[in-house]
């Protein structure tokens, strides 16, 4: 079991960058989605779960896609995907819709796939630190379904967790969708 989250952090982010390649996650979204319409999904940089493809696959498929705006307090604010292509520079080298709807619109979401580091089979989601998720979650409505985007090595038994974290319930895997356990389930 790790014993903060700064060092579980580390070590999930240091495994991440000693990836040979990032995975994507259309085939395996392709395979589980739901019967949705809006989805509320990020931009992948860098090692994460990639999701260009996946967004353009669903912008083809007649479905609307949200994307975040980071706020310079670290919220989120979101915007309607135009289309890879025509997203903007936005802070921290983010790519975002030019677009903002308010932090307000992912509880307009069907369903909500969130970046993760890690996640524990029941629910915990680990982030990057900075909160964004953790408070754009809080206004996802309820029975909406929230997928952490991760890869199966990121799945674990236990992470630390505060008052304040968002459980998940489902991981994401370029393989696979993974049910977790949530603190509501019987």
């Amino acid at each position: 079991m790790f014993l903060t989250k700064a060092v579980a952090r580390q070590q999930f982010l240091e495994a991440r960058g000693a990836r040979h390649h990032a995975e994507g996650l259309l085939a395996s979204v392709q395979q589980v989605l739901p019967a949705v319409y809006r989805i509320a999904l990020y931009v992948s940089m860098g090692p994460e779960p990639q999701t260009g493809a996946l967004i353009d696959w669903l912008l083809a498929t007649q479905r609307e896609v949200l994307l975040p705006i980071l706020y310079a307090d670290n919220d989120l604010g979101w915007g309607v995907a135009p289309g890879a292509a025509d997203l903007v520079p936005g802070r921290l080298g983010l790519s975002e819709p030019p677009v903002d709807l308010g932090s307000g619109a992912i509880a307009t979401a069907d369903l909500v796939i969130c970046p993760a580091v890690a996640v524990a089979y029941d629910g915990v989601r680990l982030g990057r630190g900075g909160g964004s998720y953790d408070r754009a979650l809080a206004r996802v409505r309820p029975g909406t379904p929230v997928w952490a985007a991760v890869y199966d090595t990121e799945v674990v038994d236990t992470l630390p967790s505060d008052s304040h974290d968002r459980p998940v319930d489902a991981a994401l895997t370029p393989n696979r969708l993974i049910p977790l356990r949530t603190s509501g389930d019987d």
